[in-house]
């Protein structure tokens, strides 16, 4: 596509979020990409869509959308079951796409998509983790990823400042619900900070261990959890997240011999990170220290966005992340930068976790990664046939 000035954009879904993505494209705010053609089977979006995005093409059907030859990238923003099949669509039809999170709700309609995209090596396939654009993230992953935090050994995240009330639930038939939505808060909300826990770690998780539950609202689906896991270098790892709590904590500590990142703020502008380095590493100190009591050394630096940094970032992205995706995802497609923020297969690896944390607290066993696919849909199945029965008393 080197002869393309634009890439052409078609999204599919344009409830609440995918609204966002079509305006943020419609208006020009990504000078790489025009809006070409949007899609819904909701008679009252398409009708909002003639009126508000005039001179973009609409659809009833994504396929018909897929075969116009007016697009060239898709954007899927459609309930969970449905990413991983229309990717797929997608990447048949030649079209390079992006999925919202998550990329799935289960790993075997996932795993077999990512399978038939390295067929399509030519296409770009991501999916979109806008917070791997936050500046503490990548920060942390920098640190790691240079040997300065040195050998994992736990992390820990306390993620409960999602607060939903029961009339969250209560706005659509869809949430809250195992055939709605695949999960609750693990496929809902924390997507991204599942994706971040395993890309941060740089490593598989090996076994799992937890409980999710619902706790004081309306609904089918788990809104409480905690969850243990082991990474194949031993280190450990604790998921904490939930719903419920009012007033919430986002808070993620990474400890290794080298010393402990922690992170925290109340929203992703006010996050920062505290490295504290150990002046010797941890093991090398313990064998050799002599004074009872003894610990290493430390020194701290501090990352976080900067008034002006924030102030800059509102007025360029017209929002936070989500844009630097969708300008990455363009200039990839162009060929104007090399490397995709997220790809559609990393969205495996966070998944797997969810997947795992759900299996182990239905069965009440830890489970050993990978994850038996067929008794993880067996159980959702039996879960989505109890709620069918539920709902018709």
């Amino acid at each position: 596509m080197a002869d393309v000035k634009k890439v052409r954009y078609g999204i599919v879904g344009i409830g609440k979020q995918g609204t966002w993505y079509a305006k943020f494209i419609f208006k020009g705010l990504d000078k790489n990409a025009e809006l070409a053609a949007i899609c819904d089977i909701s008679k009252e979006r398409r009708e909002w869509a003639e009126k508000n995005l005039q001179g973009v093409k609409i659809f009833e059907d994504y396929n018909e959308m897929f075969k116009s030859g007016l697009v060239d990238a898709v954007m899927v923003e459609t309930p969970h079951y449905f990413h991983p099949v229309i990717v797929k669509a997608a990447l048949e039809a030649n079209l390079n796409v992006m999925s919202d999170k998550p990329a799935g709700v289960y790993t075997k309609a996932v795993r077999e998509t990512v399978e038939f995209a390295k067929t399509k090596p030519e296409l770009k396939c991501a999916l979109l983790l806008n917070q791997r654009t936050n500046k503490v993230y990548r920060e942390a992953k920098k640190i790691i990823d240079s040997g300065a935090l040195g050998k994992l050994k736990r992390i820990t995240w306390i993620i409960t400042n999602w607060y939903r009330p029961q009339a969250y639930y209560d706005q659509g038939g869809w949430r809250g619900t195992w055939a709605g939505e695949g999960g609750g808060v693990l496929l809902n909300q924390d997507p991204h900070q599942l994706d971040l826990f395993t890309w941060l770690a740089g490593e598989k998780i090996t076994k799992v261990w937890a409980k999710a539950k619902t706790v004081g609202r309306k609904i089918n689906v788990e809104n409480d959890v905690t969850a243990w896991c082991e990474f194949e270098s031993g280190a450990t790892g604790v998921f904490i997240t939930s719903t419920h709590e009012a007033p919430g904590t986002n808070r993620l500590e990474i400890s290794g011999d080298g010393g402990k990142i922690v992170i925290s703020g109340k929203n992703d502008l006010s996050m920062k990170l505290e490295f504290t380095k150990n002046d010797v590493p941890e093991p090398e100190f313990s064998a050799t220290n002599t004074v009872f009591m003894g610990k290493p050394k430390t020194k701290t630096t501090v990352v976080k966005y900067s008034p002006f940094e924030v102030i800059k970032i509102l007025i360029k992205n017209w929002g936070f992340q989500h844009p630097d995706v969708i300008r990455n995802f363009s200039n990839v497609i162009l060929g104007n930068e090399d490397k995709l923020i997220g790809r559609y297969e990393e969205g495996l690896n966070g998944l797997t976790f969810s997947n795992a944390i759900h299996l182990s607290s239905w069965t009440g066993k830890e489970i050993q990664l990978p994850i038996d696919e067929e008794l993880f849909i067996s159980e959702l199945e039996k879960r989505k046939a109890e709620e069918a029965k539920s709902s018709k008393k």
